[in-house]
């Protein structure tokens, strides 16, 4: 069975996206500590609130580094996607950095966040392998990435402007949407993720 260890930095809709994965056919462990990784066969960085406490929380639980080295699959979710890039607007913070660029606040949400269901245009990716070039999902969040080279984006969507609804490089994938509240579509991108964290341990 593929084991994937889901990350709790505090501030994580852990439950529901547990019991995605598990729907999936994965083995799920939550994991507080870089030691919690060891045997996983996949990592997912979910994540609601603020990515100033989200950093903060992972720097404190010794998980900056242990996701840094990281090479297996790596799926960040909402919050966990905007720690996949440089620095983000809110809280002026300092992120992970694996893409080059920043998060920015949605110019259609300054005051109230973007919240519900959302068309996403999907673009070529193996996370979306089986859906349509357009699907719903839903969305609960007042900031989005803004990569430097657009070339790393798999998934647009629009509130307001058109803003980045999923971003790749290389094994680091990641969504705006909460794909565990989001239906069969969500559903199936939990699935296509737990293939290729299974796809990736017999590569290996």
């Amino acid at each position: 069975m593929t084991r994937i260890a889901l990350i709790d930095h505090g501030a994580g809709n852990l439950v529901s996206a547990a019991r995605g994965l598990e729907r999936c056919g994965a083995r799920v462990t939550v994991v507080q500590s870089a030691a919690g990784l060891d045997v996983a066969d996949g990592v997912v960085l979910p994540g609601v609130g603020t990515t100033g406490a989200a950093m903060a929380r992972l720097h404190e639980q010794g998980l900056v580094a242990a996701l840094e080295q990281w090479s297996k699959p790596l799926l960040g979710i909402c919050v966990g996607l905007q720690l996949f890039f440089a620095a983000s607007q809110e809280d002026d913070t300092r992120c992970l950095g694996f893409i080059e660029g920043e998060v920015a606040r949605l110019p259609a949400a300054p005051l109230l966040p973007h919240i519900g269901w959302n068309d996403v245009e999907l673009l070529d990716d193996p996370l979306f392998d089986g859906l349509g070039p357009s699907e719903l999902f839903y969305f609960v969040h007042s900031y989005a990435p803004v990569p430097h080279d657009e070339a790393a984006v798999i998934g647009w969507a629009e509130y307001g402007s058109r803003f980045v609804a999923a971003a790749r490089c290389g094994n680091r994938v990641g969504v705006q949407f909460h794909p565990e509240r989001s239906g069969a579509a969500g559903l199936a991108v939990l699935a296509n993720f737990v293939a290729g964290c299974k796809e990736a341990r017999r590569a290996a």
